[in-house]
């Protein structure tokens, strides 16, 4: 079951280049996936971040799962890609 992210995960125009952020707060979705990513715990998340709350955490991976699911991210196959120039 994933959490609503609907309420959590906010886009305004004027704030980090209209990327979704997280209650209105100058954190991205972006900012709280790389850091899972990069081997981040919830934990230290929530250390580092006071602001945030393990349902921000769980609206930004919710968030991402139905940007997936929809087909809204694209992905470049390798053969698609062109050659790079040495």
């Amino acid at each position: 079951m994933s959490v609503d992210y609907h309420g959590i995960i906010t886009i305004e125009p004027g704030k980090r280049g209209g990327r979704p952020c997280i209650r209105g707060m100058r954190i991205t979705v972006y900012d709280v996936l790389s850091y899972l990513a990069s081997g981040m715990r919830e934990e230290e998340i929530l250390a580092d971040f006071p602001d945030l709350t393990r349902d921000d955490i769980l609206a930004c991976l919710s968030y991402a799962a139905d940007r997936e699911q929809s087909g809204m991210m694209p992905i470049v196959e390798a053969a698609d890609r062109p050659e790079s120039v040495s």
